[in-house]
């Protein structure tokens, strides 16, 4: 619970303040129990009010938190739909143009920069060294992950999927990961224990796939005005490249290949809330990172045109992305994806009408000429791992999927497969009036972009006035 949040909000509802304590105050006895003595927990209900009071109201902009009016659950975010692909395009807008080789606005899960070039300088005409360096370019990848949200009871299978998640989208980049890092917050209320049985997690993909987990941090979420035993969190993954894969690569005339698909933390908490853990263990598998180093050992990420892990909303979510950035049309023929996925996943997936086009199913997404395709089926499988043609790209836009013959629109819904049963009641649909909260949405980006402006307007003058106050001691 969080007991800021709790606070504000009564106070903005015109409450009176000791009505406020009183309420918080149960709220603390109820979380902590016999942990906690009614003396104490009034106490520390009076001081986050007196806390609440002086922060919430701030007049200076820079300060004041920028508000949309929009709910992250009603606009999807977070639920790999049309709302959270929306909100990831506005992330873009405002970081703007960057130096790097792929940024947010490819709408790939790594970014990527070049790192300087080792070797001599150049000689100029008249043996005199220039700035550029003679040798082997080379890039950085570096991602991060958040941990799936339903996992908090759950902290291995938390750490293991998120720690795979992260290597995944380092390896589709056609990069070689060379280390993890992780961040860990648990509320007040939540056992250590948590942390460590995370870490476990983390590590055991660490140590399997021979990544060494080098740093983290490790948090209370909200410090003290946050009670309850949730946890949340990240893993990150570095790697490095000769070159480099992007969405963008994607070209008509080119195969669309899949690898089998068991799932991660989405299959699993679909597993465990509908009551098949057994299924969980199905998910426990390095073979992603095992096909991806093959075709890196192989040299083969310098012949494919783009990989991906079907995660984003599954395969609806992916497909519309890339044909989106790459401007090309892919064609799906469902027949071959179902082959693909896990049996004892799919048959849980269908037990329970759960549309397995629309779920993160771990699966390798390789897109590359028809010449090649041939050559990488070999790679892959020469690793135990099952591949197939699932779809071609052609000229046009957006995707489609051939069912029975037919071709029909294959697009991302408002949310990702309702995969639980909570996830069931919220739907999966968008929203009547989802135009105009994008609307809304849109005014507090150029709202964030004005106060970011305005920050490093702010710096540059202190910058200045830095600079010559230097210049007179000189």
């Amino acid at each position: 619970m969080d007991l800021e949040g709790f606070a504000k909000q009564k106070l903005r509802e015109s409450a009176k303040e000791e009505e406020i304590i009183a309420e918080m105050s149960s709220r603390i006895m109820e979380i902590k129990r016999n942990r906690i003595i009614r003396e104490d927990a009034e106490a520390l209900s009076r001081a986050i009010l007196e806390e609440a009071k002086r922060t919430i109201d701030l007049k200076d902009d820079i300060f004041t938190e920028i508000k949309s009016g929009v709910r992250m659950g009603e606009f999807g975010v977070g639920s790999r739909g049309m709302g959270d692909f929306y909100a990831h395009e506005k992330i873009g807008e405002i970081i703007g143009a960057t130096s790097a080789v792929v940024d947010s606005t490819s709408l790939s899960d790594s970014g990527v920069v070049r790192l300087p070039i080792e070797g001599k300088r150049k000689k100029d005409d008249a043996g005199k060294g220039k700035g550029e360096r003679e040798g082997k370019e080379k890039f950085v990848v570096v991602t991060v992950d958040g941990m799936h949200s339903r996992l908090s009871d759950f902290p291995f299978l938390a750490g293991f999927h998120v720690a795979r998640a992260a290597l995944r989208d380092v390896y589709v980049m056609g990069a070689t990961p060379v280390a993890l890092f992780s961040d860990i917050h648990v509320a007040d209320d939540g056992d250590v224990a948590k942390i460590f049985d995370h870490i476990a997690g983390i590590s055991t993909v660490s140590d399997a796939a021979d990544i060494p987990l080098v740093t983290g941090s490790t948090l209370r979420i909200g410090g003290d005005v946050v009670i309850g035993e949730r946890m949340t969190g990240c893993v990150g993954a570095v790697g490095v490249a000769d070159a480099v894969l992007s969405r963008e690569g994607a070209k008509e005339g080119d195969v669309i290949l899949m690898t089998e698909g068991a799932g991660g933390g989405t299959i699993s908490t679909a597993a465990l809330y509908y009551g098949e853990p057994e299924v969980v263990k199905e998910t426990l598998n390095i073979n992603f990172l095992r096909a991806c180093n093959a075709l890196i050992n192989a040299d083969m990420v310098r012949r494919v045109h783009t990989m991906t892990d079907v995660t984003n909303g599954g395969i609806r979510g992916d497909a519309n992305e890339i044909a989106k950035v790459a401007v090309v049309k892919l064609v799906f023929y469902e027949e071959r994806v179902r082959g693909l996925v896990n049996e004892q996943v799919l048959g849980m997936l269908e037990r329970h009408e759960i549309d397995y086009l629309g779920v993160s199913l771990d699966a390798l997404l390789i897109i590359s000429p028809e010449a090649i395709a041939e050559d990488v089926k070999k790679v892959v499988r020469s690793e135990g791992v099952r591949i197939e043609e699932v779809g071609r790209v052609e000229s046009g836009k957006g995707a489609e999927i051939v069912v029975d013959g037919e071709r029909k629109n294959f697009i991302p819904k408002f949310r990702e497969s309702a995969y639980t049963p909570v996830k069931k009641v919220v739907g999966e649909s968008s929203i009547e009036n989802f135009e105009e909260m994008k609307r809304k949405v849109d005014k507090a980006v150029v709202e964030a972009i004005y106060k970011r402006n305005k920050v490093i307007k702010m710096l540059e003058e202190k910058e200045g006035g830095n600079q010559k106050r230097e210049a007179r001691r000189k």
